[in-house]
């Protein structure tokens, strides 16, 4: 086993722990984990299952197999950015909307209080 494949795997294993023991405490919910749990587990497959690295990146025509590896997990990386910018995208709008509400709702109620 190289030392890249066996850094590959343990930093792999890392993400794997730390994200369910994230979850485990209720720091992070379930459904923005997934895209953590399967970038580890496709990271550890790719790792401990050296030939279906070397396959792909043949495929791909990547020399050197390892960085097909550290490819996939800058993939991972970016599909986890672009996710969490549409939800940061939507609970923006839908605070601009609340506060939007509650404007309303302030002035509503002030008139109220003046004319009763």
């Amino acid at each position: 086993m190289q030392s890249i494949q066996f850094v590959a795997i343990i930093i792999s294993l890392i993400i794997l722990v730390v994200v369910v023991d994230l979850i485990r405490r209720g720091m992070l919910k379930e459904q923005y984990a997934l895209l953590w749990i399967a970038s580890a587990i496709v990271l550890m497959m790719l790792s401990v299952w050296r030939g279906l690295l070397d396959i792909i990146a043949s495929i791909l025509g990547v020399a050197y197999p390892p960085s097909f590896l550290f490819l996939v997990a800058f993939l991972f990386l970016l599909l986890i950015v672009l996710y969490f910018s549409v939800v940061i995208s939507n609970i923006s709008e839908k605070n601009k909307k609340l506060s939007q509400e509650v404007a309303l709702l302030k002035t509503m109620f002030e008139e109220h209080k003046k004319t009763g």
